[in-house]
C-alpha cells in the first residue's frame, strides 16, 4: 500500500454479478460527483469486480472485497478476490472476441495498475489523479480529461 492513503471504505460483497451495481453504488457515494475522473474510478471498478466473479473462486460461493483508498489528487482502488488457483491476472492478446478486454480497460482508464498476490487471494489496483494525463497512460478514458475516446473508436475508418 502506498504511504499517505487512508481508506475511505471496504466493502465485501458475495460473487455474484448482481454485486458489480453495488461496486458502482459504492465508489459513487464515496467519490465526489464533480470529480473529474469519477466515470473512470467507477468503470474499473465494475470491471475489475466483473474479473473477480467471472475468472476466480469469488464467483464459485466465494466473496469480492472492493476498497477505496484516497491521498492528496490520488484515489487508489483495490479489489480482493477469492483466489484463482495460482493464476494471476493479466491482459489478454487481442482475438476478436467479444469478452477479454477488461484489463485492457484497465490499463487505458487508470494512470497505473498491477495486482499483488495475499495468499491464495489476488488484490488487483488501480490508481487515479484528479488532473488525468498522467505519464504512460494514452488517456482514452471516460473522463472529462480525455479528449480521444469517440476519435480512438473510430480509428482504422469506417470498416
Amino acid at each position: 500500500m502506498s504511504g499517505g492513503l487512508v481508506v475511505l471504505g471496504s466493502l465485501t460483497l458475495p460473487g455474484v454479478r448482481r454485486s458489480v451495481g453495488y461496486a458502482r453504488r459504492f465508489l459513487r457515494d464515496l467519490v465526489p460527483a464533480a470529480h473529474p475522473r469519477l466515470d473512470d474510478l467507477v468503470t474499473v471498478g465494475s470491471e475489475t469486480v466483473t474479473n473477480a466473479i467471472v475468472h476466480t473462486d469469488s464467483g464459485d460461493g466465494g466473496r469480492v472485497t472492493i476498497s477505496l483508498l484516497a491521498g492528496g489528487d490520488l484515489y487508489r482502488l483495490e479489489v480482493a478476490d477469492d483466489g484463482a488457483g495460482g493464476r494471476r491476472p493479466h491482459p489478454r492478446a487481442e482475438t476478436g472476441a467479444e469478452s477479454g478486454r477488461g484489463l485492457w480497460l484497465v490499463e487505458a482508464l487508470s494512470d497505473g495498475w498491477g495486482f499483488r498476490a495475499d495468499g491464495a487471494r489476488t488484490v488487483v489496483w488501480a490508481e487515479f489523479r484528479a488532473a488525468g494525463n498522467s505519464p504512460g497512460n494514452t488517456d482514452r478514458g471516460l473522463s472529462e480529461c480525455s479528449r480521444t475516446l469517440v476519435p480512438a473508436a473510430f480509428e482504422g475508418g469506417d470498416r
